[in-house]
């Protein structure tokens, strides 16, 4: 049975072995779980005197969850994936916009267990994201940004074909350091190949909380 009034939830990317689905209510404490102890959080999140560091990460992983679909709005959204391997969770992949209807721009941010890392599913879940980012949603750009020492995720970004878009300096726990940015334009997607093989389901549906219209939408397939 689909979800009427949430169809987000029924949304559902594939590429390769990997399914992507909207995370959900069920998906937190699994989730959490597994959460890899270098992945870096909001700083500015609430910690709870009492709590360990790690039971304090994993409570800003459920209130960022919240946040995500609690404050919602077709101009600015922020939507979580579960991504399995051959039906193993093995991470989240994010896709969010911000005043969307102008910009037409969407930002990635993902993470992987350690045991996922280094066979190519990071490159292949921003992959799926992009073929719904730049098929049904109509974006015009795609942006990325790691720390100067995140190479696993600065060579996804370069592999599929984006562009230095400059660098920033930002306050880290341990210091200073450089942020770098890159960007994805939609005729450069269009040209390559990153869409081949990634399936798109149940995305009609969805268009109107994205701020698009439903009878517009391209096909929901890739080739």
């Amino acid at each position: 049975m689909g979800h009427p009034y949430w169809p987000v939830f029924d949304l559902r990317l594939s590429v390769a072995d990997l399914e992507l689905r909207p995370m959900t209510e069920a998906d937190l404490l699994p989730l959490a779980e597994l959460l890899p102890d270098d992945v870096e959080l909001d700083p500015a999140a609430t910690r709870y005197p009492g709590l360990s560091e790690a039971a304090n990460r994993r409570v800003i992983g459920f209130q960022h969850y919240w946040k995500s679909y609690g404050s919602w709005r077709p101009e600015r959204w922020r939507l979580p994936f579960c991504v399995r391997a051959g039906g193993e969770l093995v991470g989240v992949q994010e896709l969010e916009a911000e005043d969307f209807a102008a910009l037409r721009t969407v930002y990635s941010a993902s993470h992987l267990i350690a045991p996922a890392r280094g066979r190519g599913i990071g490159r292949q879940m921003r992959r799926a994201v992009l073929a719904l980012a730049f098929g049904p949603l109509a974006a015009e750009a795609a942006v990325s940004s790691a720390w100067q020492d995140n190479h696993a995720s600065l060579a996804v970004s370069r592999a599929l074909g984006y562009r230095p878009n400059g660098e920033s300096r930002h306050r880290r726990d341990d210091g200073v350091d450089t942020m770098r940015y890159l960007r994805l334009g939609r005729s450069d997607w269009l040209a390559g190949t990153g869409a081949d093989g990634v399936r798109i389901e149940g995305v009609e549906p969805c268009l109107p909380y994205f701020g698009l219209d439903a009878g517009s939408s391209p096909a929901e397939a890739g080739d």
